[in-house]
């Protein structure tokens, strides 16, 4: 875990308060072109927690509109169209100097007790510290058994582990959003014959357009967690992923669904 980095992004999740609900927060100091879009997702996500307090977050839904310039804060301009004991909904803008970058819906909900079912496959065996890799957006540890970028076609799934270190529990959904937006877009390009992440800007063009997270259950950070993803479809300029939150336990956490734009030269 890269200490300086962390602290950095905990520090862009420490939003300020303008009035009429209106939030802004600083950008991450990466060396990255643009605003990478897991800060967006948790800055929406830690925005509708405040517009809306007292309820969790359930579900946010975010479109990119153009890239968020670096180095500038971005402001985030809340409205709360319907606020009931159990249920809210926060519908959020965000704004750069040079106009709205993204917009986002976030539903959010009371936690009740009720039917606990689920079906998916167990989690795997968490891979060994041999399997360690740097993610350099990810402030922190992860592992993956298989390798995200190949040379050869590879099936378009992939399953990584990563560890979030403690934090705030406020903090929790925000942080989740922030890792799922990172490796969906690899994961599309694995069936592809000597194309990886490293050849975008050469061979390719690429950008998140639509991300969405779905909260299932609590969690607290600390532990490892599995992002069990995969690509049903490049086609059309643009290509598609979804994937599975899983704690060690095997147990749902989250949800999350991607379209990026894959943009090839001719």
């Amino acid at each position: 875990m890269t200490t300086d980095l962390w602290q950095d992004l905990l520090g862009c999740l420490d939003l300020t308060t303008h009035g009429n609900g209106t939030y802004e927060g600083r950008s991450q100091q990466l060396t990255y072109r643009r605003l990478f879009g897991g800060q967006f997702l948790a800055q929406f996500a830690r925005a509708a927690s405040l517009a809306a307090p007292g309820k969790s977050l359930k579900s946010l839904h975010t479109q990119f509109l153009r890239e968020g310039r670096t180095g500038e804060p971005v402001r985030y301009e809340t409205d709360v169209p319907q606020q009931g004991r159990t249920f809210a909904t926060v519908r959020l803008t965000a704004r750069q100097d040079h106009g709205v970058v993204a917009t986002s819906s976030a539903s959010l909900h009371v936690w009740e007790e009720g039917p606990d079912r689920q079906t998916v496959d167990p989690a795997p065996a968490l891979p060994g510290p041999e399997r360690a890799l740097e993610l350099g957006l990810l402030p922190w540890e992860s592992r993956a058994a298989t390798d995200l970028d190949t040379a050869k076609p590879e099936p378009p799934g992939y399953e990584l582990w990563t560890r979030i270190p403690t934090a705030p529990p406020a903090l929790g959904p925000a942080l989740l959003a922030y890792a799922t937006d990172l490796t969906l877009i690899g994961t599309a390009l694995r069936p592809l014959e000597d194309i990886t992440q490293a050849d975008a800007g050469r061979a390719f063009a690429s950008a998140v357009t639509a991300h969405t997270v779905w909260f299932h259950r609590p969690f607290t950070t600390g532990r490892w967690l599995l992002l069990r993803q995969h690509s049903p479809l490049a086609a059309h300029g643009r290509c598609f992923g979804r994937g599975d939150v899983l704690d060690e336990d095997g147990m749902l956490l989250a949800s999350f669904a991607q379209e990026g734009l894959l943009r090839f030269g001719d």
